[in-house]
C-alpha cells in the first residue's frame, strides 16, 4: 500500500497490519489530472507535484500502487526517465534515483478500458455514463499513486470528451474553465483547493439531466446545488434535493460547520457498488438513494434518501476536511458521521422512533457480526482485503461508540470536544488517539479505559440484579467480554447505563444513590469495573427499574427481572424505549422459548394485552406504536436461540405469535386502523404521515392473520394511491398467503405495471425471493433467468440473491441444503463481474454455526465447495476464509 513506508503486505499477500505503519515517504503537495475520455479508452495524464519527506531516507525509491494498469509513457520535471531507473507492472510503479530532498514533478500517462470494468472500481462506464469509485483502493486503478488516505493533495483537473456523448463533465472542487475543442469534443476544468486523499477523488461524465437550486450558508455565501440524473429522472431528485438543503442548514446549528466551496454536486446512477460515496464537492450515489416518489418509492424510501444524502454531505468535514489517517481508522470517519447522521433524523423526525430504528438495525446486522466467524473490533489490526471491512461493526458499533462519549461527557463536554477535533484537525489525517485526545484535552476526562471500546471485539454482556426491602433498593451490575473469533482482549469497560425508578403512576421516583462503587451522574452509571453495586434508599415504595434506557450502549443486557416488572415497565415506562424494550424483551424471551421447545403454544395473554393496548394508546405517535406491536423477526429469533436453531421450529413459533395478537386484538385493531384512515388527501412523506401508514399497515398484517384470508390484504393493494401501502399489502399477500390467486395476481399487477421502473422492479424481485414457502426456491431458479435479471447491476444482484439469502430464513435455510448451494453458486458467478458485491453477500453465511447440525454440514459443503475455486476473487476468498475458520 502506497510507498515502500507505507505498510505492505506479507510475502503471501494475506495480510495489512495496523503495527506496520509508517508515515509516507514522499509527499504530495498537487495533483494535475487530464482525462479524455473515449469510446473504448480514456487517456489519462496525471503530474504528481511531490517532494521527500523530511527525515526519510533520500536513497528510498519511490513506489507507487497500481492495479490492472499499463504504463505508456513516464517523465521526471519534463524529461522521460531512462528505463533502466523505473520498474513498472500492473499493481506497482518502482522509480529510484530521486531527487533528494527537492521538489519534483512526475507525470504518468496509462490508458484505461472503462467499458469493461464490471468491478465498478475506478474509472468505469456503464449504461452510457463514465464514474469513478475510489474508496477504498480504486484511484490506483485509474493511475500510479501512493494510493494512501494520509496523502493529501490539491487538485486540478481537465476532463475531455465528445460534447454528443458527454456534455456533462464534474470533477471536484470549483469549476474553473470549460470551452470546445475540435471534431466535435469539449473540455471543462475543475479546482479543488482543498487537500484530499485519492479516495475522494471523482468524475462523472455523460448525458445527464439536473435539478439545480442554491443554499446560502450562515455567514452569507452562496452555494449553487445541483442533483444530475440519468435523463428523464431529475423530477424525481426533488426530496433529494430538500434534504440536502436541511443538513446543511442542521450542521451549522448542531456543529457550527459550513460549507466552503462554490458548488456542491449530486449524481445518482443505476450502477453503483455501495449506497453513495462522499467525494469532495461530488457526491455519488446509487440512484436508489435519490430518485423517489410517492407511486414509486415507500416511506422507508424516504426515510432512507434523507439519511444517506445527509450522511455524505456531513462526510465534507468528519471525512474529507478531516479524513483517517489509514485504513484501520475507518470508523474515526464512518461511525462518526453515522452518528451525525442519526442525530441529523432524530432532528427532523421522531428521536425515540429514531433510536429504536437504529438499534433494531444494530441488532440485526452487527451483533450476528460480533457473535460470529467475521467478528472484528471496531478498529481492527489487521485485514486482507479493506472493502470487506465496511462493516455494521465500523458503521454502526462505530456510532454507538461516539453516542456513549457524548452521554459520557454531556452535550456540553462532546460539542467542546468536537470544536477541538475540527479546530486542530482540519487539513489533517487523523487516527482514533487524536480524536479521543481532543476531548480529554477539552474536557480534562480520562478517556483511556473508554478507548478499550475501538480495540476489544464482541459484545459485552451486562448482568443486572436488583433486590427491594425497608425501603432500600439494591442494584447489582456485572460485566463480561467473552474472547470470540477476533481473539482481542476482555478488559472491563467503561460502559454508561443510563436508567430510571418507575413508579406505580407511572413517573419516575427522584432518588439519590446512598452507597455503591459506580459513579453515578445524573440518570447514568458509569460501570467502569467488572462488577458493580448501587444502593437507593428511603423509598416510599418498590420502583420497576428501567434500564439501559434509549440504548445507552451496545450491550447484551442481562436483567433478572420478573414478568411482572417487564408488563408494569411495558405501560408505564415514561422513556419511550424502555417501554419498547420491555416489550420487546418479553416477546424475545417467549419466541425463543417456543422455538428451543419446537411448540406453538400461544402467547402469554397479559403480553396480548400489552401489545394491544399499545397499539390503541393514542397519546403515543401511530410510528412509535408500529414498532411496540412488531413481532420480531425470524433471523432475530434465531440469533435469541443462539446454538443449534431450528428454522423451521423459528417460523412455527413466530406464526403462533402473530396468530396469538391478531385473534385477541382484531376488535380493536379494526378500529385504530378505521380511525387512521385518510382518505382522499395527497401523499405526504412527513414523519406525522408515515407513521399513521406504518401504523395502519402493520394492523393489516395481524387482521389477514386474523381472518386468515386474503380479501382484506387485497382489496388494500387494489386501492393504495401510494408504494408505501401497495407494497405493504402485497407482501402480506405473498408471505402470508403464498399461491393464493389474490397473491398471484397482485404479484403479476405489481410486475406489469412497473417493468420498466429498475427500482420498483427490485422491490418486485425482493418480494418474490423473500416469501417464506419452500417452493420459493424453484421462484428465485427462475427469477435468475427473468429477461431483467442481470449479475451485472449490484442492485439486482442485492435485490435477488440478497433478499432470498438474509431474508428468507426458512427457505435459505432449507434441511436438504439447496438454499445454501443455489446462493453459494450465485455468488461464483458474481465474483467473476463484481468481487466487492460478491464478497459483501456473501457475509449471509456468517452465523451458518448456529444451526442445527444437519443444515451446518449442508453450509460448511456449500461454503467449502464456492472457496476451493482457483479464481476467486481476493474479496470473496477473505470472506470465505474467516467464515469457515
Amino acid at each position: 500500500m502506497g510507498d515502500a513506508s507505507a505498510m505492505q503486505r506479507t510475502d503471501d499477500g494475506q495480510k495489512i497490519r495496523l503495527s506496520d505503519y509508517r508515515p509516507p515517504a514522499f509527499l504530495v503537495r498537487h495533483v494535475e489530472m487530464r482525462i479524455a475520455l473515449h469510446d473504448g479508452h480514456a487517456a489519462v495524464e496525471t503530474t504528481i507535484h511531490a517532494r521527500r519527506a523530511e527525515g526519510a531516507d533520500p536513497a528510498e525509491p519511490l513506489v507507487l500502487d497500481g492495479d490492472h494498469l499499463s504504463l505508456v509513457a513516464l517523465a521526471l520535471d519534463g524529461t522521460a526517465i531512462d528505463p533502466r531507473r523505473f520498474d513498472a507492472a500492473p499493481d506497482r510503479l518502482t522509480i529510484r534515483d530521486l531527487p533528494g530532498s527537492d521538489a519534483f514533478a512526475l507525470r504518468i500517462e496509462t490508458r484505461l478500458e472503462p467499458e469493461t470494468n464490471t468491478e465498478l472500481m475506478g474509472l468505469y462506464r456503464s449504461n452510457g455514463i463514465w464514474c469513478t469509485q475510489c474508496e477504498a483502493e480504486g484511484f490506483r486503478r485509474i493511475t500510479y499513486f501512493p494510493d494512501r488516505p494520509d496523502v493529501l493533495a490539491t487538485y486540478r483537473v481537465r476532463l475531455e470528451a465528445d460534447h454528443e456523448a458527454a456534455p456533462v463533465l464534474l470533477s471536484n472542487g470549483n469549476p474553473s474553465e470549460s470551452g470546445d475543442l475540435d471534431g466535435g469534443r469539449h473540455f471543462a476544468v475543475w479546482d479543488d483547493p482543498h487537500p484530499k486523499p485519492s479516495y475522494l477523488f471523482a468524475l462523472v461524465a455523460g448525458r445527464l439531466d439536473v435539478l439545480r437550486d442554491g443554499f446560502r450558508t450562515a455567514s452569507g455565501r452562496a452555494v449553487d446545488l445541483a442533483v444530475y440524473t440519468e435523463p428523464g429522472l431529475a423530477d424525481r431528485a426533488t426530496y433529494a434535493m430538500d434534504a440536502l438543503k436541511r443538513s446543511m442548514a442542521w450542521d451549522e446549528r448542531r456543529f457550527g460547520r459550513e460549507y466552503d466551496l462554490d458548488v456542491f454536486n449530486v449524481v445518482a446512477i443505476s450502477d453503483f457498488n455501495m449506497g453513495a460515496m462522499e467525494n469532495k464537492g461530488l457526491n455519488v450515489f446509487n440512484h436508489k438513494y435519490v430518485l423517489l416518489a410517492p407511486d414509486t418509492a415507500t416511506d422507508a424510501d424516504y426515510a432512507g434518501v434523507e439519511t444517506v444524502i445527509a450522511h455524505e454531505y456531513f462526510h465534507n468535514w468528519t471525512g474529507n476536511r478531516i479524513t483517517c489517517r489509514d485504513w484501520f481508522q475507518l470508523c474515526l470517519k464512518e461511525g462518526l458521521t453515522v452518528y451525525r447522521d442519526q442525530e441529523f433524523s432524530a432532528d427532523e423526525r421522531a428521536r425515540t422512533v429514531k433510536r429504536i430504528a437504529s438499534v433494531h438495525g444494530l441488532k440485526a446486522q452487527q451483533f450476528p457480526e460480533d457473535q460470529g466467524p467475521l467478528q472484528h473490533p471496531v478498529r481492527p489490526t489487521q485485514y486482507r482485503e479493506i472493502n470487506n471491512f465496511y462493516t455494521a461493526t465500523v458503521y454502526e458499533k462505530g456510532a454507538e461508540l461516539v453516542r456513549m462519549l457524548a452521554t459520557i461527557l454531556g452535550e456540553a463536554g462532546f460539542r467542546a470536544g468536537m470544536d477541538l477535533y475540527f479546530a486542530r484537525h482540519d487539513g489533517d489525517a487523523a487516527t482514533i488517539e487524536d480524536f479521543l485526545r481532543c476531548f480529554a484535552d477539552a474536557t480534562g476526562a480520562d478517556l483511556a479505559q473508554f478507548a478499550l471500546w475501538y480495540d476489544q471485539a464482541g459484545t459485552p454482556e451486562l448482568e443486572v440484579q436488583e433486590s427491594f426491602g425497608d425501603g432500600r433498593l439494591t442494584v447489582s451490575l456485572r460485566q463480561s467480554l467473552a474472547k470470540g473469533a477476533a481473539g482481542t482482549g476482555t478488559e472491563p469497560m467503561h460502559i454508561p447505563v443510563r436508567f430510571g425508578l418507575v413508579g406505580a403512576d407511572g413517573a419516575d421516583i427522584a432518588a439519590e444513590p446512598v452507597a455503591g462503587a459506580a459513579e453515578i451522574e445524573g440518570d447514568v452509571i458509569h460501570l467502569v469495573t467488572a462488577e458493580a453495586e448501587v444502593v437507593f434508599d428511603g423509598l416510599a415504595e418498590r420502583p420497576r427499574l428501567s434500564m439501559l434506557r434509549d440504548f445507552s450502549a451496545p450491550v447484551t443486557l442481562r436483567h433478572e427481572q420478573s414478568r411482572e416488572d417487564k408488563l408494569a415497565l411495558a405501560r408505564l415506562d415514561p422513556n419511550g424505549f424502555g417501554r419498547w424494550r420491555a416489550l420487546s424483551d418479553l416477546l424475545g424471551e417467549a419466541l425463543r422459548a417456543a422455538a428451543v421447545a419446537a411448540d406453538e403454544a400461544p402467547l402469554d395473554p397479559r403480553l396480548v394485552e400489552a401489545l394491544v393496548e399499545c397499539a390503541a394508546e393514542e397519546r403515543l405517535e401511530p410510528a412509535l406504536r408500529a414498532q411496540m406491536i412488531a413481532i420480531p423477526g425470524e433471523s432475530e429469533i434465531a440469533r435469541l436461540v443462539g446454538a443449534n436453531v431450528d428454522p423451521e421450529a423459528v417460523h412455527r413459533a413466530r406464526e403462533a405469535a402473530i396468530r396469538s395478537v391478531a385473534r385477541a386484538g382484531a376488535e380493536r385493531f379494526r378500529a385504530v386502523r378505521d380511525g387512521l384512515s385518510r382518505s382522499g388527501e395527497p401523499f405526504s412523506p412527513d414523519a406525522s404521515s408515515a407513521g399513521r401508514r406504518a401504523l395502519g399497515n402493520a394492523l393489516l398484517m395481524f387482521l389477514s392473520a386474523a381472518a386468515a384470508e386474503p380479501a382484506e390484504a387485497f382489496a388494500a393493494f387494489r386501492d393504495a394511491d401510494n408504494m408505501t401501502d401497495r407494497m405493504a399489502a402485497a407482501t402480506i399477500l405473498a408471505h402470508r398467503f403464498p399461491g393464493s390467486s389474490e397473491a398471484e395476481e397482485a404479484l403479476d399487477r405489481f410486475h406489469d405495471a412497473f417493468e420498466a421502473d429498475p427500482l420498483v422492479l427490485d422491490k418486485w424481485f425482493t418480494l418474490r425471493a423473500t416469501v417464506p414457502d419452500p417452493a420459493t426456491l424453484d421462484v428465485v431458479r427462475e427469477l435468475s433467468r427473468h429477461p431483467k435479471f442481470t449479475l451485472a447491476n449490484p442492485n439486482r444482484a442485492r435485490a435477488l440473491i440478497g433478499g432470498f439469502a438474509t431474508g428468507n430464513q426458512r427457505v435459505f435455510h432449507r434441511a436438504d441444503g439447496e438454499g445454501y448451494r443455489w446462493t453459494a453458486d450465485r455468488l461464483g458467478e458474481l465474483d467473476r463481474l463484481n468481487p466487492q458485491t460478491a464478497a459483501r453477500l456473501a457475509t449471509a453465511f456468517r452465523s451458518w454455526r448456529s444451526y442445527e447440525a444437519g443444515r451446518r454440514e449442508q453450509a460448511r459443503a456449500a461454503l467449502s465447495t464456492l472457496a476451493a475455486r482457483p479464481d476467486l476473487s481476493r474479496d470473496l476468498r477473505d470472506i470465505l476464509d474467516r467464515t469457515l475458520s
